[in-house]
Formats: C-alpha cells, sequence, structure tokens
C-alpha cells in the first residue's frame, strides 16, 4: 500500500501526553475572604480595644496582622482560615510557620500567600512519581512540575496517586494534553 503522509505518521507516534502539576491561588477570591474578615474585625467585641488591622499586599502575596497581644493576632488568624474556607480556599496556602514580632506597642505578623511549586516540594513530587513505577517521566519547570508520557492511562494514575498523597500545598493539574 501506498504511504502518502509518511512523515505525519511518524510525527503522530513521536507526541507524548503530558499534564502540569501547579499550585495557582486566585488573589480575587483571597482579598474577598480578607475583606470580610475585615468586616467581622469592625464588629467583633472581643477585639475592639486591641487596634487590630489586616492588610493583603497583592502584589507581594502577604497578608499583614497587627494588633496589641499575640491572644489578638492567633484570633484574627482563626478568622482568616474560617474566611478562606468558606471561599473555597485551601488554608495550606497560607504560611503559618512564621513567628509574630512586636514593633513598638503592637504585635506584627506577615502570612505569605504561596503561589507556585516552591523546588524542595517539586523534588518531592518528582521523587514520589518515580517510586509509583509508572511509566511516567516528571521534570521541574520553573514553579511547576510536568508529567510526560506515551500512555494516557499512565498520566491519570499518575493523577489519582498524587491526589491520595498529602504534599502540604494545594495541587492543581493543569494544561493537559494527549
Amino acid at each position: 500500500m501506498l504511504k502518502i503522509f509518511p512523515k505525519i505518521e511518524s510525527l503522530n507516534q513521536k507526541i507524548m501526553a503530558s499534564f502540569d502539576i501547579v499550585n495557582k491561588t486566585d488573589p480575587q477570591k483571597v482579598d474577598n475572604a480578607i475583606n470580610v474578615a475585615k468586616k467581622e474585625l469592625v464588629n467583633r467585641y472581643d477585639l475592639k480595644a486591641e487596634e487590630c488591622e489586616i492588610e493583603f499586599d497583592k502584589k507581594n502575596n502577604l497578608i499583614k496582622l497587627s494588633a496589641k497581644q499575640d491572644m489578638a493576632l492567633q484570633s484574627m488568624v482563626d478568622i482568616i482560615l474560617g474566611k478562606f474556607s468558606k471561599q473555597q480556599l485551601d488554608v495550606r496556602i497560607l504560611d503559618l510557620t512564621k513567628e509574630s514580632r512586636p514593633s513598638g506597642k503592637l504585635v506584627l505578623l506577615d502570612l505569605p500567600v504561596k503561589d507556585g511549586i516552591e523546588k524542595e516540594t517539586a523534588k518531592k513530587i518528582v521523587q514520589f512519581v518515580k517510586e509509583t513505577k509508572l511509566k511516567v517521566q516528571a521534570s521541574i519547570m520553573d514553579d511547576q512540575v510536568r508529567i510526560t508520557s506515551k500512555s494516557l492511562d499512565e498520566l491519570q494514575a499518575t493523577m489519582g496517586k498524587i491526589r491520595a498523597h498529602d504534599f502540604e500545598l494545594p495541587l492543581q493539574f493543569d494544561n493537559m494534553r494527549s
């Protein structure tokens, strides 16, 4: 049989399916959650005299909290976590490991909002994918991880295993190509 387009057939065999693992946060939802938290701060009787303040720095993806006492600061963090969950935001996007610091008569706390996958977490994801023994390749690309394979079934199995494992970060699957 005569092949009319032999080059196109060879190209189809080389194309591999892929998807990206990312951590994206919607800044508008974060801003909405912070605005609702600010409204609740005004109405909270136990925080009236504490000079509580919440700011969201969109450029640096940073939530800045200030209050007179550490206890009021913890109450503000609890309020923010509650508002995040009501906005369907995963609370793991906040870095809660930061310690509060005194500044004059106030106590300050900066909560960075995680956006993208850090190098250490990306390395853990790649190592986990390799340990699954599936026929996929994982590569780190800036702040995301790309998974490629010849088989869509292998990619879907990889997605399921990654969803089941906790990487202490909300992960989304993006840019699925087949």
